[in-house]
C-alpha cells in the first residue's frame, strides 16, 4: 500500500548514472566571522583544506558573497554542512551540483 512513496525516494537520491549525485556545501559572507575564523573552521572540518586554502576560500567568500567549499555525495555534504554551521559559519542550503 505504501510502496509508492518508498519507491520514489531511492530514485531521487540514487539516480544510477551519477548525475545529480554531487552536492555543494556553500559558505556565505557575513559580518561576524573573521577571515582567520573562517579559514580555521574550513581547515579543521574539510579534508584536504589547509589554513592557507581556508584563507583563499575566506577571500572568495568575502569578495563574491559565497563560495562552494566542498562538493561530493549527499551524506558527507550534510555532515560537513552541520559541522561548519556548528562552528558558526553562515551556510547556504545544500545545492545539487
Amino acid at each position: 500500500m505504501s510502496g509508492g512513496g518508498t519507491v520514489e525516494l531511492p530514485r531521487v537520491g540514487e539516480p544510477g548514472s551519477g548525475l545529480g549525485g554531487e552536492w555543494n556545501v556553500i559558505v556565505l559572507n557575513d559580518d561576524h566571522n573573521t577571515f582567520e575564523g573562517v579559514a580555521r573552521a574550513l581547515s579543521q572540518t574539510l579534508p584536504g583544506v589547509s589554513f592557507d586554502g581556508g584563507m583563499a576560500f575566506a577571500n572568495r567568500i568575502h569578495s563574491s558573497g559565497r563560495a562552494v567549499v566542498w562538493t561530493g555525495q549527499r551524506e558527507p555534504a550534510e555532515h560537513y554542512w552541520e559541522l561548519l554551521e556548528g562552528a558558526g559559519l553562515t551556510m547556504a542550503p545544500l545545492e545539487q551540483a
